[in-house]
């Protein structure tokens, strides 16, 4: 059965599908429009999401045809509606990578020095879906007893060996379960059963995923280490990551540099435009300025210096639940509005400050 134009098919006739008389749609058994719900509203009554409910229609499309990719600000679209709150402590690097892997994007939070903020958006933006820029590693002198510890604690179990123990250490092997799998004495050291140097296969640094997968096939391995000129440990390529790579195909991503969309939150203090430059300097695709009650001198002026220093970077207001408070906001110069005031299971705003709106009515 196929639907088009308000005809439905069954292959042998088309039946023409017609409106509800306008009594019935006056009656509200058909629903209201927002319009009706949230603005001509003469109880005054703000609703909350639990308060309402959307009516059901009548589908004319399959599911793959639906598209729930979203405009985050005025230049930052996303595949996925999936944005993590500023909120502190609740996204770093790790969690921000994720979300944009899926197609939303993480806001890393500003509860630490701004040098701090940084590093974790840099992070983010360093990460190439495949490529570990931070793989643990152990030196020949470690004992297999620290490789069980190791392996228990991070919950892997294959390591690169470099002559410092260090990520950027001249690489001399690596150890996986297969080397480890006979040996009965714990004591024993790294470079006694490590795969040694010269039966590794490598990349050289600036190689891409396709080269790095086409050599992982060739050579049967799990693990590829990139090593620049001198030998020195840059990145690790696991075959299972390229595997992700290829599982997420919705990654969001900026158009220029391709890497993966990272925010963070910024505060309307002075020191804040310090912390706002360092963020832009490690490639923060957007800046949140984060407060309960976005509506103020502090904030304005906060979005008017981001504008006019850091024009090519998004910067996201709020939080404001009414008209007046997003003009303002707008008028300022943001490119999106974080709307909502104390409606979190765990926001204090309303109790504390007494205001704020129900969400529903707030959005």
């Amino acid at each position: 059965m196929s639907t088009a134009n308000g005809y439905v098919s069954n292959g042998e006739k088309r039946l023409k599908l017609t409106d509800v008389d306008e009594e019935t749609l006056n009656s509200g058994g058909e629903g209201y429009t927002a319009t009706q719900v949230f603005v001509k509203n003469p109880a005054c009554v703000a609703y909350t999401y639990d308060d309402v409910i959307v009516m059901p229609g009548h589908i004319s499309f399959a599911l793959g045809d639906v598209d729930i990719s979203t405009k985050l600000t005025r230049n930052i679209e996303l595949q996925v509606p999936f944005v993590s709150s500023p909120m502190d402590t609740v996204t770093e690097h790790k969690m921000a990578i994720t979300m944009a892997l899926q197609g939303g994007i993480g806001i890393i939070h500003s509860n630490m020095k701004p040098e701090d903020q940084a590093a974790e958006v840099r992070r983010v933006k360093k990460f190439k879906n495949g490529f570990i820029l931070d793989p643990v590693c152990l030196s020949p002198e470690s004992t297999l007893e620290e490789v069980y510890r190791t392996k228990e604690s991070l919950g892997f179990s294959s390591f690169p060996v470099t002559d410092n123990g260090k990520m950027g250490g001249r690489l001399v092997g690596i150890i996986s379960n297969r080397d480890t799998s006979f040996i009965e004495d714990i004591s024993v050291k790294v470079k006694e059963f490590m795969t040694p140097r010269g039966q590794l296969t490598s990349a050289k640094e600036g190689v891409s995923l396709g080269e790095a997968n086409k050599m992982l096939k060739e050579s049967k391995k799990g693990k590829l280490p990139v090593v620049n000129e001198n030998d020195e440990l840059v990145a690790l390529i696991a075959r299972t990551d390229l595997q992700k790579n290829r599982d997420n195909p919705r990654a969001s991503k900026d158009s220029v540099n391709k890497q993966l969309l990272c925010g963070a939150s910024i505060g309307t203090r002075p020191d804040d435009k310090i912390r706002a430059k360092l963020l832009v300097d490690a490639g923060a695709d957007v800046l949140v300025v984060d407060s309960s009650q976005g509506d103020s001198t502090y904030q304005i002026e906060m979005i008017q210096h981001l504008k006019s220093t850091h024009p090519k970077v998004d910067v996201i207001g709020g939080n404001v639940v009414t008209p007046s408070q997003a003009h303002h906001l707008i008028q300022a110069g943001v490119d999106g509005l974080r709307v909502g005031m104390g409606i979190g299971s765990i926001c204090t705003t309303q109790e504390v400050c007494a205001v704020g709106s129900a969400q529903a009515s707030a959005v």
